[in-house]
This record gives structure tokens, C-alpha cells and sequence, in this order.
């Protein structure tokens, strides 16, 4: 049996305050209007939630169902629409941001797969999409390229990991607020590096030609 989790709920309510943030500074830089930011609020820090719920079937999904998380999503669009940085800053800004929203959606979401008793690989793959979904609905809505798709930008892969190492607690019965803060972090650290650092995935390969 999963031990119990007080960090989870935390995490998740973070997670969804960061990544609505993240969302509404986008929306600020589009010069969207306060319902568009409030939108793109919703839509970064819930939308990877409501993809994840729909995937084990999780009804209604929390996007539209729990008022706490949804209260969360609410809160950081308003702290952005009303103290948001200067624009020239926010780009920086909104990646540090996605990267902790990452870093706290694919544990999250990895934990409630498990819970709802999926397989460790269906965990994993839940726990990936909830860590990209709110940052790819973001981008399509604010009409840019998901980051994740493009830039050969280490963004899903720091997510693949900490849902593996989420599994991989869950399975020694480590899984306790200590163990998933650490991972969580740890994912954080991971795509903060890769920005710093300039660390990128493989692009197509070329073959042993030229």
C-alpha cells in the first residue's frame, strides 16, 4: 500500500500556483487582456492536471472540479497581472517558473497515476505529460512552438526522469515527503542546468555521411 502522502497535496497546489504564473506572464507579454491572462492561467497550471485525469480516468478532472487548485490557478494569474517584471525580464522569468511547474507536476502526477493503480510504465508516461501539458497548452495559446517540441531543449527528458525516480521510490516504499521533494528538486535542478549549460537532446541523425 502507498504510505501516506501529506507533501502531495502541497506539491500539487505549488505546482499549479507556479505554472499559472508562468502562463499569465506569457499572457502578459502578448499583451493579452485580464481575461486572456486569466485564461492562459488556467490553462499552465491546470491543463497538464486535466490531461493526466482524463488518462485514468479521474472524473471530473481537477481543472474544473477542485476549488482549491483551481483558487491556486486564480492566484498566480492575479500576482502576475498585477506585479508582473518588466517584459524585458520575463522570458527568463517564465522559463524559471515552467521549470519548477515541471519539476512539480511530473511527481505529482506520477504519485496519482500510481494511486489510481495504473502500471509503472502508464505512471511514468501520466507523470510526463502532466509535467509538459500546462506548459504545450501555454504555448499553443500564446502561438508559439512548444518548447518541448523544439530547440532540442532538455524538457521532457529532466520530466522522464523524475518520473522514473518517483516509480522507482514508490517500489522501495520510500515515497514519503522527503524522497519526492528531493526528486522534485532535483528535476528543477536538472532543467535549470540544461538552460545554464546549454545541454541539448540529439537532433536528427545524418547518417555516416556527410
Amino acid at each position: 500500500m502507498f504510505p501516506d502522502l501529506p507533501v502531495e497535496p502541497v506539491l500539487e497546489v505549488a505546482g499549479v500556483f507556479v505554472g499559472a504564473m508562468s502562463g499569465a506572464l506569457a499572457a502578459v507579454r502578448k499583451q493579452f487582456d485580464v481575461f486572456g491572462i486569466m485564461v492562459l492561467a488556467w490553462a499552465a497550471g491546470l491543463g497538464g492536471g486535466v490531461l493526466r485525469d482524463v488518462l485514468i480516468g479521474a472524473v471530473p478532472p481537477v481543472g474544473i472540479s477542485d476549488l482549491r487548485l483551481m483558487a491556486a490557478a486564480l492566484a498566480g494569474g492575479l500576482v502576475m497581472y498585477f506585479g508582473h517584471p518588466r517584459l524585458e525580464r520575463a522570458r527568463r522569468f517564465i522559463v524559471v517558473m515552467d521549470a519548477g511547474a515541471l519539476a512539480l507536476f511530473s511527481v505529482v502526477g506520477t504519485v496519482k497515476g500510481l494511486e489510481y493503480g495504473t502500471t509503472a510504465v502508464a505512471a511514468v508516461v501520466v507523470g510526463v505529460l502532466t509535467g509538459v501539458g500546462g506548459g504545450m497548452l501555454r504555448d499553443l495559446l500564446t502561438g508559439e512552438v512548444p518548447v518541448v517540441l523544439h530547440h532540442r531543449q532538455l524538457y521532457a527528458v529532466p520530466a522522464l526522469l523524475g518520473a522514473l525516480a518517483t516509480v522507482g521510490l514508490w517500489r522501495l516504499d520510500l515515497a514519503g515527503a522527503v524522497g519526492l521533494t528531493a526528486v522534485a528538486v532535483g528535476v528543477f535542478a536538472l532543467r535549470v542546468a540544461a538552460l545554464r549549460f546549454h545541454l541539448n537532446a540529439p537532433g536528427p541523425w545524418r547518417g555516416g555521411g556527410r
